[in-house]
């Protein structure tokens, strides 16, 4: 994939960063979307994602036993910082880089976007994403199968059209919804006005 995912990804992170610089440390411990982290485990996350090179996620998945969820877990617990702050710190220090695992390079901003959503709407935050930003993490999704965290299996039997925008995926019936609420059900995040479980 081209480069040009990078300002997006980097704009991504700037932003959150600015998100997470007010809360407060009830706010931090606060679960998010992602089922048993808090908001601190999800900034850890992104730390850990933001640092991880192609050969350091092969080591980090050999050392998990090949478990997946294990190697998420490892990588919150080196990530995460003592407090928030310090956790805030790490994230500032490592959002200019580039670092990616051995997987498409759009889906650096399927993280982010996701992630930055996993933290936001627990806490009643929202963020006006660009739409390029959106799109790329919605088609990146679709490419992949649901074994790696996509989406491949579902819009094969669902067609998902954005009512915010021009974007539509996929074939069967349609489900119309702002696309972020598209790109978090297809990642089977919870979200009051889209219901894929009947697909």
């Amino acid at each position: 994939m081209p480069n040009d995912v990078w300002p997006l990804v980097h704009a991504e992170r700037r932003a959150l960063i600015a998100d997470l610089e007010r809360l407060d440390d009830a706010q931090w411990a606060q679960p998010s979307l992602c089922d048993w982290w808090s908001v601190h485990d999800v900034a850890a996350h992104m730390v850990d994602v933001a640092t991880t090179t192609r050969l350091g996620f092969i080591v980090a998945m050999a050392k998990a036993r090949f478990d997946f969820d294990r190697q998420n877990a490892q990588g919150i617990e080196r990530a995460r910082g003592a407090t928030p702050q310090q956790t805030l710190q790490r994230l500032r220090e490592v959002a200019a880089r580039t670092s990616t695992p051995p997987a498409p390079l759009d889906t650096r901003i399927v993280e982010e976007v996701l992630h930055g959503e996993d933290i936001r709407r627990p806490l009643g935050l929202t963020r006006d994403y660009p739409q390029e930003a959106v799109a790329r993490s919605l088609h990146c999704l679709v490419g992949m199968s649901a074994k790696f965290g996509g989406a491949k299996e579902l819009v094969a039997r669902v067609r998902l059209s954005a009512t915010d925008f021009d974007l539509s995926v996929g074939d069967g019936p349609e489900v119309r919804a702002p696309a972020l609420d598209l790109l978090l059900a297809a990642s089977g995040r919870h979200t009051p006005c889209v219901n894929l479980t009947t697909f």
